[in-house]
């Protein structure tokens, strides 16, 4: 019997996959249950589902860059993160939309994540 090992994944490439998958399942859960999360989150359903296709896209053109042998485009993928993550931080500070006080708390966290995987992804180049 043959076993084949498998590289680890570079910490770019973790981040990078990372970075699709969530902003991916994001992204369906925000298209699918836009009724149900306008609700609690005290965001427009119009709105959120507009949210998840962009975010389903940008999961999947994420997705493509992590696969590639050499991961091109990592700097946009890097400041799109920053730009969303502060984006948050504003609609939530801002009160843009009106969200609820659970609405707010979930775009923070939302920044919060964004941010670190932005950091993560510059670590990884860092380390490539």
């Amino acid at each position: 019997m043959t076993t084949t090992v498998r590289p680890v994944p570079s910490l770019l490439r973790l981040a990078l996959r990372l970075d699709a998958a969530v902003t991916a399942a994001n992204g369906a859960a925000y298209l699918l249950a836009a009724p149900l999360l306008g609700d609690l989150l005290g965001l427009p359903a119009g709105w959120l589902r507009g949210v998840g296709v962009f975010l389903l896209l940008i999961g999947a053109v994420v997705c493509a860059v992590a696969a590639r042998p050499t991961p091109p485009a990592v700097g946009t993928v890097v400041a799109a993160n920053v730009l969303w993550a502060v984006g948050s931080l504003v609609v939530a500070g801002t009160g843009v939309g009106g969200p609820t006080a659970v609405g707010a708390a979930w775009t923070v966290l939302q920044a919060v994540v964004v941010a670190a995987f932005a950091g993560l992804q510059v670590a990884g180049l860092r380390r490539s």
